[in-house]
């Protein structure tokens, strides 16, 4: 029985010893089809990619582990370890391994290594080597710093965003101008899997949690009372970024540029966006002589500079149209308006359907398909505007990009799985572009990939356009997926996700996770890079952010009520090129939420709220971020931009306690200037509080509602103040119905460091008139004051209905522009 016993565990090691050693069979994938300019390149090169199991050697396509696809070079604690023996062997190299001292050993050369499971020592010829990190048993395979074994082999590396290449060459590529290249390179070696057939597709909608309501046959506000949540379009995340709040100022653009459209240079204002070089769509624009406007179901385009003449000169007209404008960009050349378009599909009456129960009918006779549509116009005429282009894409709007001649747009087609069984809907969304000169055609199964583990069954859409060639078709990119809200610089787009977890797995940290893809950008095209999470959900766009090749991501967790954590938590996670976790910090501020952030360089700034408010300034050192010191006030701020790299202006409401001290009750809204320039001691430095209950501004949900110039000593927004009215004999009556909408307009201050806020002007659009008709909220007008913006040394204010001009230096109304 011993003896027996003993074959049993020499088999067993010599099993396992096989397992480790063994190089799997060659098996090439396809012959290369890799950019021909990088083929001429990596002859004798071995290429890889973070998390993936593709790989090329020699110009061949080959699976790095033939009996394991989950082996594939890896991201661990910011440094990335590839599978020892598939490289070294690819190289050339002999590999040899010891299971009694858990050593492989490389031979190539006359140079021998000696690599020992779970030591940073590595020896090379008997010389001690210190590894970056420990060599790792993973997935049966031997794992080590890809630098360490490939320089020790005597080659060189070529690194970027997760792609590896091992050659004899130094700088096989050139990162600053060869983008286009590598993104090739790296469409090969790293992609997504492909949905490829209708059968397929089925299949992962099955499987897809939020698809189950759509497939039981409910309508589209079905709730999944197990989770308590709402899976229809509002609860799966469709916001755009236009309505949300916060900045960065490592990536915050200046607020004004050079216009070169008069006779001099003119200074002007331009779109508060969240990182410098990447303009986001506005209901304004303006080119330091034109104002650009959406009104409506128009565009306005008025001449404004000079002031004193101002005038229309087109009108962008779409009533007869079913196009609704939404957003504008503006440049030299073009005006692109972004909206949303529908088209009404006949769905077969259920009764026709042989195959289901009249008892299954809960689903309306017909339904409208949802589209975002993009028209470009040629503008370098304002009296002749001429639309040249359109591209059209199924779903709801997320949210768009330009990046220079390169505009981005995002959409979700959320899927009903009812329609899609009964044979009433198109398996895959459709576009069209009138570049192609054709007309809406459906994507391809074979142009479909997905998120392996997604649970959403949404396509999400990435059309990427180059505006400088109105005949180049766009570049359309379709994955089973979906988006909620996105960050962009100028190299990289980040789309996340809320992911929801399990409530009955006691073992997870939050019942949502974010997921985040992350994508290249070059001049229209996308490259798929990879995807991380982190625990928790995001609040805005300003949740996120990209700072020297590392993403941050705030989250507020939420519990599940098997979890050992009892309230809310709040979490800054710091993730490498590849997604990774290289450092967090969590557990910040129990049982609060995140109310804004602001990501400043290597610092980061956090408001959360419950009753008081508590501003968090936080050191972003990747491996060690820690939090410096903190400042607790009354009130909130729901949006933080930059003064200097020393000062932050918060905005948001001002707060009492109670006479009951149970509750804390919100009142009028608040602007402050925080000095952090001691981190350890931030103060609030001044502040500003306006109105009463109830008084508002777009500003507290949109950041582009912001006018700030430091050049200027200028800031601006458009507000409106409520305010209790007083009796006859002057005293303030109580209730909330004494509350009255006593201003709507734009609030301009003078702002500096030594006096603070000095209101300068206020400005409205609105007759006294109108005022006595308002009610405890002000009614709905074509006079309110969306958006202020100056030319030169002029203000303007912007309504639906009204244009006015002031003097910048005494605020003296120089004129004044009906729209009509």
């Amino acid at each position: 029985m011993k003896k027996t016993l003993r074959i049993l565990c020499i088999v067993l090691a010599l099993a396992l010893t096989v397992t480790l050693i063994q190089l799997p069979q060659e098996r090439v994938l396809a012959k290369s089809d890799l950019p021909e300019e990088a083929q001429k390149r990596v002859n004798n090169a071995v290429i890889l990619y973070i998390g993936s199991a593709d790989a090329y050697v020699n110009n061949q396509k080959r699976q790095v582990d033939s009996l394991n696809s989950d082996v594939t070079p890896i991201s661990l604690n910011g440094r990335s370890l590839v599978p020892v023996r598939f490289v070294s062997e690819s190289l050339g190299a002999k590999v040899e391994w010891t299971q009694k001292t858990s050593t492989a050993t490389v031979k190539l050369n006359g140079k021998t290594i000696k690599l020992v499971i779970d030591s940073n020592k590595m020896l090379l010829n008997n010389k001690e080597v210190t590894l970056e990190v420990p060599a790792k048993r993973i997935n049966n395979r031997v794992f080590v710093p890809f630098r360490a074994i490939t320089e020790a082999l005597g080659k060189k590396v070529f690194y970027d965003r997760g792609l590896i290449v091992i050659s004899s060459k130094d700088n096989i590529f050139n990162v600053k101008t060869e983008k286009t290249l590598i993104d090739g390179v790296i469409t090969k070696v790293n992609n997504l899997p492909v949905v490829g057939s209708e059968a397929k597709l089925k299949e992962l909608l099955k499987n897809s949690k939020s698809s189950y309501g759509y497939y039981k046959g409910f309508s589209d506000d079905t709730i999944d009372s197990a989770q308590g949540r709402i899976t229809n379009s509002v609860a799966e995340g469709i916001q755009t970024d236009a309505i949300s709040p916060s900045s960065s100022l490592g990536n915050s653009a200046p607020q004004s540029m050079k216009s070169m459209n008069n006779s001099k240079s003119v200074d002007y204002s331009t779109t508060n966006v969240q990182v410098q070089g990447v303009d986001e769509a506005d209901v304004v624009k303006t080119d330091g002589k034109y104002i650009y406007q959406v009104n409506n179901q128009r565009v306005v385009v008025a001449e404004v500079y000079p002031a004193e003449e101002m005038k229309v000169v087109s009108m962008l007209n779409f009533d007869d149209q079913k196009f609704s404008p939404q957003e504008l960009y503006v440049d030299s050349k073009q005006l692109i308006a972004i909206g949303s378009t529908y088209m009404d599909v006949p769905v077969h009456r259920i009764q026709d359907n042989p195959n289901v129960s009249s008892k299954h009918i809960m689903m309306p006779p017909a339904y409208s398909r949802n589209t975002v549509k993009a028209i470009i116009f040629d503008i370098s005429d304002k009296n002749n505007i001429k639309q040249v282009r359109e591209i059209e894409l199924e779903g709801n709007y997320v949210s768009s990009r330009k990046i220079g001649s390169a505009l981005y747009l995002i959409s979700n087609k959320y899927v009903n799985f009812y329609y899609i069984e009964n044979g009433t809907e198109n398996f895959t969304p459709s576009f069209h572009d009138s570049a192609c000169k054709t007309e809406v055609q459906n994507i391809d199964y074979s142009q479909i990939r997905y998120f392996p583990g997604c649970e959403s069954s949404n396509y999400m859409v990435i059309a990427g356009i180059n505006l400088d060639n109105k005949d180049e078709k766009a570049n359309v990119f379709t994955y089973l997926g979906s988006g909620s809200n996105i960050f962009a610089s100028q190299e990289n787009l980040y789309v996340a996700v809320t992911k929801y977890n399990d409530y009955r797995d006691n073992t997870i940290k939050s019942y949502n996770n974010t997921q985040v893809y992350k994508f290249s950008l070059d001049n229209g095209k996308v490259t798929y890079l990879c995807k991380g999470e982190a625990p928790g959900t995001i609040l805005n766009q300003f949740s996120m952010d990209e700072y020297n090749g590392n993403f941050r991501i705030a989250t507020t967790t939420t519990p599940t009520w098997r979890s050992s954590q009892n309230t809310t938590q709040n979490n800054i996670y710091i993730l490498s090129d590849t997604l990774s976790q290289v450092g967090k910090i969590e557990d910040i501020a129990p049982g609060e939420r995140i109310y804004s952030t602001r990501f400043m360089g290597n610092k980061g700034y956090m408001v959360t709220f419950r009753q008081v408010d508590p501003l968090f300034v936080i050191d972003l050192t990747p491996e060690s971020p820690k939090i410096l010191g903190a400042l607790k006030i009354p009130g909130y701020s729901d949006y933080l931009h930059p003064y200097d790299e020393n000062h932050i202006i918060g905005f948001g409401k001002d707060t009492e306690e109670s006479k009951d001290g149970n509750s804390t009750l919100i009142q009028g809204m608040k602007i402050a200037i925080f000095d952090v320039s001691d981190v350890n001691n931030p103060k609030e430095k001044y502040k500003e509080v306006i109105g009463e209950r109830g008084t508002d501004s777009e500003l507290l949900r949109n950041h582009k509602a912001l006018l700030f110039s430091k050049e200027k000593n200028l800031l601006a927004f458009p507000i409106t103040v409520v305010q209790r009215k007083a009796s006859n004999l002057g005293e303030l009556i109580t209730g909330d119905k004494s509350y009255q909408t006593f201003f709507q307009g734009a609030y301009i201050y003078n702002i500096d460091l030594k006096t603070g806020f000095t209101l300068k002007a206020k400005i409205t659009h609105i007759s006294d008139e109108d005022y006595k008709k308002s009610g405890y909220y002000s009614y709905e007008s074509n006079k309110n004051v969306e958006r202020i913006l100056y030319i030169d040394n002029v203000l303007y204010t912007l309504s639906k209905a009204i244009y006015k001009a002031h003097s910048l230096n005494d605020m003296r109304e120089l004129n004044k522009l009906e729209i009509k």
